[in-house]
């Protein structure tokens, strides 16, 4: 598996956007509407930032409502999702996801749960 990107929970995607872009010269290479949020992607070398601005009640508000904005999860890339969450189960990691389900930009995506993963909210993405 390699670092595919990090997920960041945030009131106002554009304006953040545009700081990274200017603090990092990560540039927008997607955005979409997508689950109540816009999310955007933001290219960095080897990975992406992934900015998620909720419109509706969800995952992302409800984060938000707790903890402000910030680190939302952690992505890595895999050939094999299924492969991925059945070593998961395995090692007796609890999942968000018992299954793959379809992400941003059209990936498969599956979470596991970070009470198992030392508290980081880690999810699993085949591109």
């Amino acid at each position: 598996m390699q670092f595919d990107h990090a997920g960041v929970a945030t009131d106002d995607a554009a304006a953040l956007a545009d700081l990274f872009d200017d603090l990092f010269d990560a540039p927008v290479v997607h955005e979409e509407e997508f689950d109540g949020m816009t999310v955007v992607f933001l290219e960095l070398d080897g990975g992406y930032f992934e900015l998620l601005e909720p419109h509706d009640e969800g995952a992302i508000a409800t984060y938000l409502d707790r903890n402000g904005p910030g680190l939302h999860h952690v992505a890595l890339a895999t050939d094999d999702i299924e492969a991925a969450l059945d070593t998961a189960r395995d090692l007796g990691v609890d999942l968000v996801d018992e299954e793959p389900r379809s992400g941003a930009w059209g990936h498969d995506v599956a979470f596991l749960h970070p009470k198992s993963t030392g508290g980081v909210l880690v999810e699993f993405v085949q591109h």
